[in-house]
């Protein structure tokens, strides 16, 4: 009987208060959570109308997302009374702080690293470049780390922090990219006819800029077996029609082609064995 009228004596009130509170933080936090989404994507669109950078509109965007999820949390510790809790928490916390903190440092570290790659912007989404070794496309610049895209598909994930302490080399953010290859002659051949024909031959290839980046072929090398031409050709990396390797493969076979129709003997490596005491040589 005792038992049954102490839920007679049961806090009502503080219990509803409470539910209240519970119900009303979620709402906050859902509603501030939805909110951040859509000024998130609307920040974007209109960052991409502004800058023309998809790299620091997404990066921005989502720094903006997160600082409006938390004004939300703030909003919520100031209704059910945690503000006085956290700051005490926060001023007397001085070991733990230090401890999370130095566990947290490669995170903190990242997440600079990627505001200064944001605004230094030494790469764009679809830049071909090579960090630490790791050679693709950019994808995307995240807050902690910043995603490629290797030549066989592999998708890359590399800390920020490791692209702001390492060489980075971009092959495509002047929208120029250059490529060679060798050409080895027969010595005693016509060279000065067989560069003219090779730069007569490698114009003919599409996708080969002949207008603010030429086409040069020059003597690079006196080799073993005969005389190596370097011939040297642009691509516009902003122009995706045509590959940049199958504008290369084009290139070499038009140029082999040419020389082979001229009469050009093209010898592979020749070895010259000199026999001093004109005794026999062995072979198996």
């Amino acid at each position: 009987m005792m038992k049954s009228l102490d839920i007679f004596n049961t806090d009502w009130e503080g219990i509803e208060a409470l539910l209240k509170t519970i119900g009303l933080s979620l709402a906050i936090i859902f509603a501030f959570y939805f909110l951040a989404n859509i000024l998130q994507k609307f920040l974007k669109k209109r960052l991409l109308v502004r800058m023309d950078d998809p790299l620091l509109a997404n990066f921005l965007s989502v720094v903006f997302r997160l600082i409006i999820i938390l004004l939300g949390f703030l909003l919520v510790f100031r209704i059910i009374g945690l503000t006085g809790l956290v700051s005490g928490l926060l001023a007397g916390a001085g070991i733990t702080a230090f401890v999370i903190g130095f566990a947290l440092k490669d995170i903190g570290e990242n997440f600079l690293a990627g505001i200064l790659l944001a605004f230094k912007r030494p790469f764009r989404v679809g830049d071909i470049v090579d960090i630490n070794g790791m050679r693709g496309v950019v994808l995307t610049l995240n807050l902690r780390d910043t995603q490629i895209k290797t030549s066989d598909g592999k998708d890359v994930f590399i800390p920020n922090a490791t692209i702001i302490k390492n060489p980075l080399v971009n092959f495509t953010i002047d929208g120029f990219l250059r490529y060679d290859f060798i050409v080895g002659l027969d010595y005693g051949s016509d060279y000065q006819a067989a560069r003219a024909l090779i730069l007569e031959a490698i114009q003919k290839v599409p996708g080969v800029l002949m207008d603010t980046k030429t086409p040069k072929v020059w003597v690079s090398d006196l080799a073993e077996s005969t005389l190596n031409l370097q011939v040297a050709f642009w691509v516009d990396t902003f122009d995706r029609k045509i590959a940049d390797m199958e504008v290369k493969s084009q290139a070499i076979i038009q140029v082999l082609t040419t020389l082979e129709k001229a009469g050009y003997n093209l010898p592979a490596r020749v070895l010259e064995i000199k026999n001093y005491r004109d005794q026999p040589i062995k072979s198996s």
